[in-house]
């Protein structure tokens, strides 16, 4: 892909409603596209082999909905793993069937966005995980060659499906290529309003993740802000794959306009300036667009982009939030923490989660960059607490989060409530190793930056050398579990000469 574009296929979902199937052929289950794997195979090994004749070198598997809790719908949940399992081996057999040496053609098996969104409370964070992960394991078997996310409308649930994506290549003990696609509105944000540098921040923290690109919504013009953005800030591969531009309605349906030679057009141009390396197509598009985008494309190496610029800070689902912020410095707002706010701690006792969440804003308002937040308090459950203030802080707050907690299981609840990339505060070696451990493991997991505070099992360095030597120490364990240097903050917990105490007046 860094030598040579690769045609990926066109609408799944057109190609489906062009072929008039009736509701016997979806054994009465009329709409469910992916229980076509089961109950009309051939249809699905035809449209694949449509999309190969036309030149595509990738062929995505029909599991757009392969989702538990999508195919409950239709009360088939309890056939996901058969219907992904089908569906991977249809895919796999009409690629090898085109495959040669000199021009191999290769299987995504890729699945959408469902029904629900994790953000707005709709489904939890670990049905999504379970869901994703048991289609992702048969998909794995089945032969695909790389694994995609696709349509994404919510960073958090695309975080989720990160984290399934993970455990389903642990358990079968297989790396493949992770390739994910979010969906830009017309608005210039994803569903949930988060910007393409959001995106991209929050994608970064998951280094498995080979290719970032988008899918649906629009057609390819209005693309064309968000593929600048990806080539100047994602250091990985691209991928494109438009609508046949914006729909239009007639007789009571939505027809799409863009031609095979306009799309193929703007393909090569994606290719050619702005490196793209996987483009293809979505609603609208059909094999005949897809054959134009192949002649256009062949041979064509994609654009090199030899001056990356990277992302480097914190994400919230909204926007992007760089640690320099030179001329100034990074703010972190602190009355969002039970231990320095007297009115937070009130707040919190009453649950009057409108009036903290205005606490939030209004701190977001003065000029914070980041919300530090801890609702560690004596005789309140601190999970419960965290889980209902994030999903708040989520959605109404724009600038990202620090989870400040000691408690390992609620920074681990924490993550399953904050898209994009927050920080955990903190780590220290008080009591050795094990926590620093489990709290590093939970970072790489879900993506996150970690402030280590130097202290040992001594206790708080209160001199430069061992502030320096805890300090390495961290660094050390940081770089030992892959979380990049510029997402570790040393807090060496310096105390100010106003603080009186003679003890501290060198620390």
């Amino acid at each position: 892909m860094q030598s040579r574009a690769l045609v990926c296929d066109g609408a799944a979902g057109t190609q489906i409603q062009a072929a008039e199937l009736t509701a016997e052929d979806f054994d009465g289950l009329d709409g469910c596209n992916e229980y076509l794997n089961l109950s009309r195979p051939d249809v699905i090994a035809d449209l694949h082999r449509r999309y190969l004749e036309a030149g595509a070198d990738v062929i995505q598997t029909n599991t757009f909905g392969a989702i538990r809790y999508v195919l409950d719908e239709y009360d088939v949940g309890d056939k996901l793993e058969e219907i992904s399992a089908a569906a991977a081996r249809i895919a796999r057999e009409q690629a090898d069937r085109f495959s040669t040496p000199e021009r191999p053609r290769f299987v995504l098996g890729g699945i959408g966005p469902g029904t629900r969104l994790v953000t707005l409370g709709n489904v939890s964070f670990d049905d999504v995980v379970e869901s994703y992960r048991a289609a992702f394991i048969e998909l794995i078997r089945g032969g695909a060659d790389g694994l995609l996310i696709e349509t994404l409308q919510d960073l958090l649930h695309a975080k989720a499906c990160l984290i399934a994506v993970a455990e389903a290549m642990e358990e079968e003990g297989r790396a493949l290529p992770v390739f994910v696609q979010v969906t830009m509105e017309q608005t210039g944000t994803m569903l949930m309003g988060s910007e393409i540098q959001a995106v991209i921040n929050a994608v970064s923290a998951f280094p498995y993740v080979v290719s970032l690109g988008l899918n649906c919504a629009t057609g390819p013009e209005e693309m064309v802000p968000h593929v600048r953005a990806l080539s100047k800030h994602w250091p990985g591969l691209i991928s494109v794959q438009p609508n046949a531009g914006l729909p239009v309605m007639e007789k009571g349906e939505a027809a799409y306009k863009l031609t095979p030679d306009e799309l193929a057009t703007f393909h090569h141009r994606f290719v050619s300036e702005f490196g793209v390396s996987l483009v293809g197509g979505c609603c609208g598009t059909t094999p005949k667009h897809i054959e134009a985008v192949a002649e256009a494309v062949a041979g064509l190496t994609p654009a090199k982009r030899d001056a990356i610029e990277p992302l480097v800070g914190l994400s919230s689902l909204y926007q992007f939030q760089p640690y320099d912020q030179s001329p100034s410095f990074l703010i972190v707002g602190e009355r969002t923490n039970a231990n320095g706010s007297k009115m937070f701690r009130e707040l919190l006792a009453k649950e009057d989660w409108q009036a903290l969440t205005e606490m939030a804003r209004e701190q977001e308002r003065e000029g914070a960059h980041v919300l530090d937040v801890c609702a560690a308090y004596v005789g309140r459950d601190e999970v419960k607490d965290m889980d209902r203030l994030l999903f708040e802080f989520a959605r109404q707050v724009t600038v990202p989060i620090m989870i400040d907690s000691t408690e390992v299981n609620v920074i681990e609840a924490s993550l399953k409530r904050l898209p994009g990339k927050p920080v955990i505060n903190s780590i220290n070696f008080e009591d050795g190793d094990t926590r620093t451990e489990k709290v590093l493991t939970l970072c790489r997991k879900y993506g996150a930056g970690v402030v280590g505070l130097t202290i040992d099992e001594e206790g708080m360095a209160k001199t430069k050398e061992r502030k320096v030597a805890i300090a390495d120490r961290i660094l050390e364990w940081t770089r030992r579990f892959g979380i990049p240097d510029e997402d570790v903050f040393i807090d060496a917990l310096t105390f100010t000469l106003g603080s009186g105490d003679a003890e501290f007046r060198t620390a």
